[in-house]
C-alpha cells in the first residue's frame, strides 16, 4: 500500500479513537454510495456527523482541511441523502471534518464542526 493510503487509514484510525472518546457512537466507515465515500458517519445525542478525514504529513502544503473541495461537499451532500432515505433516519446532519497532522513524533487532530458554512 502506497504511504499516503497508510497515512490516510491511520488518520481515519485516530478519528474514530478521537470521536469514541468524546462520546460519539460509529454508525460507519467508509460507507460509499455511487462515486461519494463517507469517511465517518458518526452519532451524537440526536445528531448525525458526517465526517471527513483529512490526513497530513505536514502543513507545508496548507491545512488539511482546505484539501476539501466544493465536488468533494457535493457528492458527501448526495451520499448523506441516500444514506438517511435508506436508514428512514429522522435526525439532525452536520458536516464535520478531522483535520489531522504530524507534529513532531505525534500527531495532531482538530475537530471542525459544522465545518462546510466556514467555506
Amino acid at each position: 500500500m502506497a504511504s499516503h493510503n497508510e497515512l490516510g487509514k491511520l488518520g481515519e484510525e485516530l478519528a474514530v479513537e478521537y470521536l469514541k472518546k468524546n462520546g460519539y457512537s460509529i454508525l460507519e466507515t467508509n460507507w460509499t454510495y455511487q462515486k461519494a465515500e463517507i469517511d465517518i458517519i458518526a452519532q451524537i445525542e440526536n445528531t448525525l456527523a458526517i465526517v471527513e478525514v483529512k490526513t497530513r504529513s505536514s502543513l507545508e502544503f496548507g491545512l488539511p482541511q482546505d484539501f476539501v473541495k466544493p465536488k468533494k461537499i457535493q457528492l458527501l451532500v448526495k451520499a448523506v441523502d441516500a444514506y438517511v432515505n435508506e436508514k428512514d433516519l429522522d435526525t439532525d446532519v452536520r458536516f464535520d471534518i478531522i483535520a489531522i497532522y504530524k507534529e513532531g513524533k505525534s500527531f495532531a487532530i482538530e475537530h471542525l464542526i459544522d465545518a462546510f458554512f466556514h467555506f
